[in-house]
């Protein structure tokens, strides 16, 4: 394995599926605001597990006043401080150990705002940014009570209270639940912003989890995917942005409306994927048809089990290739590729009883429990997030299923009225989640499923950060739905995952 020291080397190698090295020359990792560096069409970046690559159609893109890549606030960050390239448009923990290894607290990833623990701690001390430099995690503050898309206060049927407060933000006097501005803190990981083709696409005309409309862009008054944000808070990318410029990148106003575009316009254009492994070579050799190329002109929003391709079906002619062809891999190449095609089988063939899963087995309900794959939420082709919108609970944020979380807020949720489908009437969590935005106990917990690309390059995984590498994934799973995957089984799906 390429030791982690590497990565930020000027000059990278790749190892093709014959063996044959081929060297490119790779700028910079960490891209700062302003810098007026070209978005070429193609950019690679080396990763642990191989090589990222991003596509911008159309490109490349002058990035010198372009308000994704031009910070416009106080705090001197851009969109792109939080989004990073090399790190498939989202930010991994080892970043923001690099960066603050170079810089300190005068970088702008570590504004007090959201980049610290909370803003009244003493900004120079890495405890006070611990969050966000070990785990990546960003503080994300909710107005509490909830409010609507139009800034309503909303009634919520449950009482919250703060048990553990490591980040002492929740119980801060300016920023916590009993300030005269009462707020919420909790902490997530950036979400990647390209392939959005798929992720705003609407695989259904309704939410089958709730058996409710979509929601609406009050803008428009067109319905929307409902896939974004992690606890669903705002409908749509221009909603988003509006949101991240006063909550994340300090503006003082909000963005006009032909920043919005321009953004969109480059979000909208971009694709993110592995494209090569350390081990295997190029994804989309030999017949395979991964890498980012593929989302670049294939159909979104397509089932994969109902018209779309298969779920991770780009890999299945590793399979079936034949014995001639296979002579000519290495042996390494070769055990690689064939645990990649089982791992795709597994993940869409290999069912498991799903149980106490808000989302799942209720508030609508498939049964409790259900038996099915992972493909039975990760059922986009292409993508493996959900067709569907809305959010599941899988208990990565909720006792007793949680991992243990010492760094992270604890809060007690006490129902007021209807006990939680599957807690009962009090929950301890360290996320409310979904409920944070409708104010529904029932919703506790819930988080919006999340895309597979380019996984290789964003460790740690889950809303929280919880699982730090690819294996915790598979073990968290394993743990939570006793599915009883072999050792090889374990492998065979980290070796997919790592090559999406």
């Amino acid at each position: 394995m390429l030791a982690r020291g590497l990565l930020a080397a000027a000059a990278t190698v790749f190892v093709g599926a014959v063996g044959v090295a081929q060297i490119r020359q790779e700028p910079d990792r960490w891209w700062n605001p302003g810098e007026g560096r070209i978005f070429p069409a193609t950019l690679d970046y080396q990763n642990e597990n191989g090589t990222l690559r991003l596509l911008l159609d159309g490109g490349p893109l002058k990035t010198e006043g372009h308000p994704f890549f031009t910070a416009s606030g106080p705090n001197g960050r851009a969109c792109v401080t939080c989004h990073q390239p090399a790190d498939a448009m989202s930010l991994s923990a080892e970043s923001a150990r690099r960066q603050w290894d170079r810089n300190g607290a005068r970088d702008p990833l570590f504004a007090a705002s959201d980049g610290s623990n909370c803003p009244s701690l003493p900004q120079a001390e890495r405890a006070s940014h611990s969050l966000l430099i070990d785990h990546g995690l960003i503080r994300i503050a909710r107005h509490w009570p909830p409010r609507d898309l139009g800034g309503k206060p909303i009634k919520p049927d449950f009482r919250i209270d703060v048990v553990r407060d490591p980040s002492t933000c929740n119980t801060d006097p300016r920023y916590g639940l009993t300030s005269a501005t009462p707020m919420l803190s909790v902490f997530r990981r950036p979400r990647p912003v390209a392939n959005f083709k798929y992720i705003e696409a609407m695989g259904f005309a309704y939410d089958p989890k709730a058996g409710m409309p979509l929601q609406v862009d009050p803008e428009t008054g067109k319905p929307v995917s409902g896939n974004l944000m992690a606890d669903g808070r705002v409908p749509t990318l221009a909603a988003q942005m509006r949101d991240a410029a006063s909550a994340h990148l300090g503006f003082l106003k909000q963005m006009d409306a032909q920043d919005i575009a321009r953004i969109l316009d480059f979000e909208r254009r971009l694709y993110v994927a592995q494209q090569q492994d350390r081990t295997g070579g190029a994804v989309d050799a030999d017949g395979a048809i991964g890498g980012p190329r593929t989302l670049q002109v294939s159909q979104p929003g397509r089932l994969g089990s109902d018209g779309g391709a298969p779920v991770w079906s780009e890999f299945e002619a590793w399979e079936k290739v034949p014995e001639a062809t296979k002579a000519k891999w290495s042996p390494e190449v070769r055990k690689f590729r064939e645990s990649v095609a089982r791992g795709a089988r597994v993940f869409r063939e290999k069912t498991f009883l799903i149980s106490d899963t808000a989302g799942i087995n209720s508030p609508i309900g498939f049964g409790n429990p259900v038996r099915n794959s992972c493909v039975f939420c990760h059922n986009m082709s292409y993508m493996g997030m959900d067709v569907a919108p809305g959010q599941v609970d899988l208990g990565t944020t909720n006792q007793p299923f949680a991992d243990p979380a010492p760094h992270l807020p604890l809060f007690r949720v006490t129902c007021l009225g209807k006990p939680h489908p599957h807690y009962g009437r009090t929950i301890l969590t360290s996320d409310p989640g979904y409920a944070l935005t409708t104010g529904r106990c029932a919703d506790v917990g819930r988080i919006t499923l999340q895309t597979m690309r380019g996984l290789s390059a964003r460790a740690p995984y889950f809303s929280n950060g919880s699982a730090r590498d690819l294996r915790g994934v598979i073990d968290y799973y394993e743990r939570r739905y006793t599915i009883g995957y072999s050792e090889q089984e374990k492998q065979d799906l980290v070796n997919l995952m790592r090559a999406l």
